[in-house]
């Protein structure tokens, strides 16, 4: 039996960003909540900005769909979601797949250049965050398809300037992971990586820095000819990994 997957969005988007990828996983049960702050869901309010709180959320979710144990798969902010989870509700996560995304804190520089897309996109509106495209998406999407570049302009237009500086400063405070990490692993929880080949936000380096915090290391999979946004860029062989990684793991459904 196989566990239930959930997918976590990237930031500044919202689960349409696996729109590709859960068509091609047919027979998966999948839950895909949006963040809070993004999509459907509900703005922040007073909460102080922390990935934490995304995990409750997403806790909360599970509950919702009455499923106790699950393989949770995250990308980029999604990721560090994921990581929160291990933190929060241990007993929540099987296994997770880490996706264009990393285990380490931000530097100094990092946090202040959050603070201020932050306080721009609240001042000036999401069209702030346009000059994302050039790193959220790989060359070969830029030069190959216009679809694809399109479809995230949409998405980083229609973002809620509430729900973007929010995360922000969220992702500013979150911790290095690599120690949470080693002790799922240490705990049997099963991890996997997944990296865009031309991902120069969150590289191969951090991918292998992650899957080398498991034991054995975990196995990294690189999507061809994607950026930070590989489930959007090229979701076949995106969903060809979830695939081979869920199956290679359904004895946990069984545990």
């Amino acid at each position: 039996m196989t566990l239930p997957l959930v997918l976590l969005h990237a930031f500044p988007i919202t689960s349409e960003l696996f729109d590709g990828v859960v068509d091609r996983l047919p027979g998966l049960q999948v839950i895909r909540p949006d963040l809070r702050g993004f999509g459907a869901a509900p703005d922040p309010g007073n909460d102080e900005p922390d990935v934490d709180r995304y995990a409750d959320d997403v806790a909360a979710a599970l509950d919702r769909a009455e499923v106790e144990r699950a393989v949770v798969a995250g990308l980029s902010l999604g990721g560090y979601v994921t990581m929160a989870m291990l933190r929060r509700h241990p007993d929540r996560v099987a296994g997770v797949i880490l996706m264009d995304t990393k285990a380490s804190a931000d530097s100094g520089e990092a946090r202040a250049n959050r603070e201020r897309i932050a306080a721009a996109v609240l001042e000036h509106g999401t069209r702030a965050l346009r000059p994302m495209l050039d790193t959220l998406l790989g060359d070969t999407t830029r030069r190959e398809r216009p679809d694809v570049v399109a479809r995230v302009t949409g998405w980083l237009d229609a973002a809620r300037p509430a729900g973007v500086a929010w995360a922000q400063r969220a992702m500013a405070a979150r911790p290095a992971s690599f120690d949470t990490l080693r002790a799922a692993s240490a705990a049997g929880v099963r991890g996997a990586v997944v990296v865009g080949s031309e991902d120069t936000l969150t590289d191969q380096d951090d991918a292998t820095a992650m899957a080398r915090a498991f034991q054995p290391a975990a196995p990294v999979h690189v999507i061809p000819a994607a950026g930070h946004l590989s489930a959007v860029e090229n979701p076949e062989p995106v969903a060809t990994a979830l695939r081979a990684i869920t199956s290679a793991w359904e004895d946990l459904g069984r545990t």
